[in-house]
């Protein structure tokens, strides 16, 4: 025989899970505009009906329901739409990265321009013409001396500047390494959090999300995979568990950078084997640091230090080619074997100014000054950041082929002729077109890095927009689910009210015939 209070059972169940559900659409409706989270809903299932099975079971003439229950609560999320972002995200962090440094290179170089590096060799140029017309005139003299001098500056300025940069880059690699070892700590953090849930039954949904903002924070600095780890006991079927992050190099093993609640550390190491930070020249060697390698710390507990215990590496070449905002920052640092951005670019602007002085001084030493002597070193260093005037003295600039011929401007015409093409040097180019080759080679990538990082933006939002549309609180439909819930809560409040009626007639008012 059934229960006297078998409807007043169902319906409390139908007002507690109704009511579970309208807080659920309320925290939806309140985490509207939250960065990452993803709406929720209750997972409702019919409790077992009436009567049971067995031996002795109740005698029915069917199986009655006994109504209904929230069995979980489980985020709205799409595993094959967030791979897609974040493989997307990759690229785009690298693109992002890389106009940037372009960008800043171009605002140094800055051509065309009325005071580049191109506008001082046109001014010294021009300033030798005066030496020919009058080799004798002092003031002529004194005026190519200036340009000259206006021309060092502008190697020196380029140069001192554009390392400036590249220290910046490489500070900036640093905090990014730094911000990568902090999410490592943060997911490792969520998984013991989510892997001490778990096993009670529960779903820590607000866990899973702020998990994926890092992950998703993660890739952009990184190309990595992800695995689940159960977290065993009672926990449901649907539980995420612990995640497993690896990277995956273009050779070799994979290496492991979460496992569940255990994280590693890793270090960007510079060619001096110290960890990469804003110094880039290095002055006992007549050279420049650059990205050697990063050091990756054993999983566990890491070391404060990474590089103190790193038995494992990452070289540049095993680092899948523009992906995450790392590669980028190496790409415009440099790496060990002189490739990058920023050294290239230097290394260019060494060669120029090398060349251009030692042709200039083989020039100048050929001819002889106004006193009759041989000329003397014009120009000195044997680079960008180097390169000065030496020769201060108007008499001692050699405009004349012939010693004691002071109105001899042949040797002044040699001079004009250094802006025709350098045989054997150069690319066989003159100095201006080979500087101007440079810049419209930095003009190219340019272009090139801003169309990739539109593509590549224009995707992510396109991804993003239909990760929205399925993860997102949409309001509309929020108000509309409470409208539902609310209305089965008041129904199964109805229901209660009516069996209460029912079952005060039964206890009240049978046997009062006639009363």
């Amino acid at each position: 025989m059934r229960s006297t209070f078998m409807g007043l059972e169902a319906s409390k169940r139908g007002l507690f899970t109704q009511q579970s559900a309208l807080y659920t659409t309320g925290h939806n409706i309140s985490n509207a505009n939250t960065q990452g989270y993803s709406r929720q809903r209750i997972n409702m299932e019919t409790t077992p009906g009436y009567p049971g099975t067995g031996l002795n079971s109740a005698k029915s003439a069917g199986h009655i329901g006994t109504g209904v229950e929230a069995h979980s609560v489980q985020r709205i999320r799409d595993e094959f739409v967030d791979r897609q972002y974040r493989q997307e995200t990759n690229k785009l962090g690298y693109w992002e990265s890389k106009t940037k440094s372009i960008s800043q290179m171009e605002d140094v170089m800055s051509e065309p321009s009325e005071f580049g590096l191109n506008q001082s060799f046109t001014d010294f140029w021009k300033s030798m013409e005066d030496v020919v017309t009058d080799p004798k005139d002092a003031a002529a003299r004194q005026v190519m001396i200036s340009k000259a001098e206006a021309l060092a500056d502008s190697f020196n300025y380029m140069d001192t500047q554009l390392k400036s940069i590249q220290g910046n880059i490489g500070n900036e690699l640093a905090v990014s390494t730094d911000r990568v070892n902090s999410i490592l700590n943060q997911i490792a953090s969520l998984n013991k959090q989510i892997q001490a849930v778990e096993p009670n039954g529960y779903m820590p949904n607000d866990l899973y999300d702020a998990r994926d903002v890092l992950v998703d924070e993660l890739n952009s600095y990184l190309p990595v995979s992800i695995s689940k780890i159960p977290s065993g006991g009672n926990a449901l079927a649907i539980a995420e568990g612990g995640l497993k992050i690896t990277f995956k190099p273009t050779t070799g093993q994979e290496i492991v950078l979460v496992d569940g609640k255990e994280f590693v550390k890793i270090a960007a190491l510079d060619t001096a084997n110290k960890p990469v930070d804003g110094d880039v020249d290095n002055q006992a060697e007549n050279s420049y640091f650059s990205f050697k390698e990063f050091a990756v710390s054993s999983l566990g507990e890491p070391p404060a230090d990474a590089t103190s215990a790193s038995p494992q590496k990452i070289q540049y070449d095993q680092l899948e080619k523009s992906k995450g905002q790392l590669l980028s920052l190496i790409d415009s640092y440099g790496h060990s074997d002189g490739k990058g951005l920023y050294p290239e670019m230097l290394a260019n602007l060494d060669t120029l100014a090398r060349v251009f002085v030692s042709e200039f001084n083989t020039v100048h030493q050929a001819g002889f000054d106004l006193e009759g002597n041989a000329g003397a070193k014009f120009f000195d260093g044997d680079s960008a950041k180097s390169i000065t005037v030496v020769l201060k003295d108007t008499n001692k600039v050699a405009a004349s082929s012939q010693p004691g011929e002071v109105g001899n401007n042949e040797n002044a015409h040699a001079f004009s002729n250094l802006q025709k093409a350098v045989q054997g040097s150069l690319k066989d180019g003159t100095f201006q077109s080979f500087y101007t080759s440079l810049t419209g080679d930095l003009g190219v990538t340019g272009q090139e890095a801003i169309r990739l990082e539109f593509n590549s933006t224009t995707l992510s939002l396109q991804i993003e927009k239909n990760r929205a549309s399925h993860s997102s609180v949409s309001l509309d439909e929020e108000m509309t689910n409470m409208i539902t819930f609310q209305q089965a809560y008041n129904a199964n409040a109805r229901m209660i009210t009516a069996i209460d009626e029912m079952l005060d007639k039964i206890i009240n008012g049978l046997g009062r015939v006639g009363l």
